[in-house]
């Protein structure tokens, strides 16, 4: 009897000690979990302000390009009117040439003129002559003032596009020189908070397959595998491709992560939708490719205008199935979601864009909402 009676006690540590050791690995998940999403958010934070660092590089060549477009027309609008000056000034020697080999007939000719009319009606063609040469000679001098006054004009114009192309040029190279600052001097950081998040999640792994275990999973590492999977098709089928009836696609397929805005002191020009890297890219309306390849921060980088003028940006793009000067349908495949540049994770970045490329990057949302794309989440 006295050991049945002591046999509940006998039982009841290994269940105590059971529970307790669930418990610390449940509480181990938690606090490993919550690290992991610290690092996640000093990473995006980081990959944010690398990308608004290289935003603003791209907007300052943007402007350089738009300011030495102008100093060209100007250029050649001074060199249309220098010519027009010259044209103009032949003209007027040649009055002048005119006037001075004319001497006598100038002066008297006009009389003899007159006198050598056979009739009152060639007296009358004769004085219309006289008075045509004396119209024409003084509007050729006023035409002569108003071409100098277009050159100066001119001139003027030039002056000023060549300064505000020197003041764009010293712009882009600041913000050049700044982005390429930020991302060396983050890159080491980054790497090593990529590695200790990776490190991170082994450890999670670990501890929810140990948790699993201690729950009575006969094989906790297929278990976890199994959840991961469902988890992932939830995605998946909470992000399937968006076609909406007038043909407009969503641009890619994935969860969005950070919105349009500002975030932690910085300007987030776009949106963020995480996806596997491969995930097609597509272009939500037809359009004509204005870019594809190499872009500071984004790694890989596509622009796509469209027919209202909008322009389209994906960034950190995997790889590109594109050309400048393509002109692409809607729904096209254009690329694929990458990691590539500063970037936290695979996922795409998407701007739009107002008014030329770099010009006035806009919220996203507005421009899918008004074609019928929701992404949800912002």
């Amino acid at each position: 009897m006295a050991a049945m009676v002591g046999a509940p006690a006998a039982l009841a540590a290994p269940v105590d000690d059971a529970r307790s050791e669930h418990d610390a690995v449940a509480a181990e998940v938690a606090a490993l979990g919550a690290r992991v999403a610290e690092a996640e958010q000093h990473l995006q934070r980081m990959t944010l302000e690398a990308e608004a660092a290289a935003g603003h590089a791209l907007e300052a060549q943007a402007a350089l390009d738009a300011a030495n477009g102008q100093a060209w027309l100007a250029g050649i609008a001074l060199d249309e009117a220098g010519e027009a000056v010259d044209q103009a000034q032949d003209e007027v020697g040649e009055i002048g040439r005119q006037a001075y080999m004319g001497g006598q007939q100038e002066a008297f000719g006009g009389i003899d003129l007159l006198l050598d009319a056979s009739g009152p009606a060639e007296l009358l063609q004769q004085a219309a002559t006289l008075d045509v040469l004396g119209a024409g000679r003084a509007k050729t001098l006023a035409e002569m003032k108003t071409i100098e006054v277009e050159q100066a004009r001119a001139e003027r114009t030039a002056r000023d596009a060549a300064a505000e192309r020197d003041r764009a040029a010293g712009e882009a190279a600041e913000a050049r020189y700044a982005a390429e600052e930020k991302l060396s001097g983050a890159q080491a950081e980054f790497d090593a908070l990529a590695a200790e998040k990776a490190a991170l999640d082994e450890q999670l792994r670990a501890a929810e397959i140990r948790l699993l275990e201690m729950q009575g999973a006969a094989d906790a590492a297929a278990a976890w595998e199994a959840q991961q999977t469902v988890r992932l098709a939830a995605g998946a089928a909470a992000s399937a491709v968006s076609v909406a009836p007038g043909g407009a696609v969503a641009p890619t397929t994935g969860r969005v992560t950070s919105c349009y805005g500002p975030r932690w002191g910085t300007m987030h020009s776009g949106v963020d939708i995480a996806a596997p890297i491969g995930t097609p890219v597509y272009s939500p309306e037809g359009g004509v490719v204005l870019q594809a390849g190499p872009a500071s921060g984004f790694g890989l980088a596509v622009a796509v205008q469209h027919g209202d003028g909008t322009i389209t940006l994906y960034g950190h793009v995997n790889q590109f199935f594109v050309s400048a000067g393509q002109v692409v349908a809607a729904g096209e495949r254009i690329a694929e979601v990458g990691n590539r540049g500063q970037s936290t994770g695979p996922h795409l970045h998407f701007e739009v864009h107002k008014g030329g490329l770099y010009a006035n990057r806009t919220n996203p949302m507005p421009w899918l909402n008004a074609r019928g794309i929701s992404l949800g989440g912002c």
